[in-house]
């Protein structure tokens, strides 16, 4: 454990961090798999109208340096294609 005041204030903030990226992820891991859902039951309409929401949260994620900026494309470009492949 640390003795230092400022390491202990490191461990206190680097926890809280790792707490609120993991729920982000969660919540992106979540929507991405309503995107998912609706693609294998092959409903075209849930799938159009999950998939912005998925992009937004996605987008929020990388703009807070949660996710890398590649990443996210990635996973955008991945949920799209499979929504524009159901035509």
């Amino acid at each position: 454990m640390a003795n230092i005041k400022s390491a202990k204030k490191r461990v206190l903030t680097s926890q809280i961090r790792a707490d609120r990226n993991k729920a982000v992820k969660s919540r992106v891991k979540t929507y991405v798999k309503k995107v998912d859902a609706a693609v294998a039951a092959g409903d075209k309409a849930a799938a159009e109208a999950a998939l912005p929401v998925a992009i937004g949260e996605i987008s929020k994620a990388a703009s807070k340096g949660i996710y890398h900026k590649n990443t996210a494309a990635r996973k955008v470009s991945r949920i799209t294609k499979a929504v524009n492949a159901m035509a």
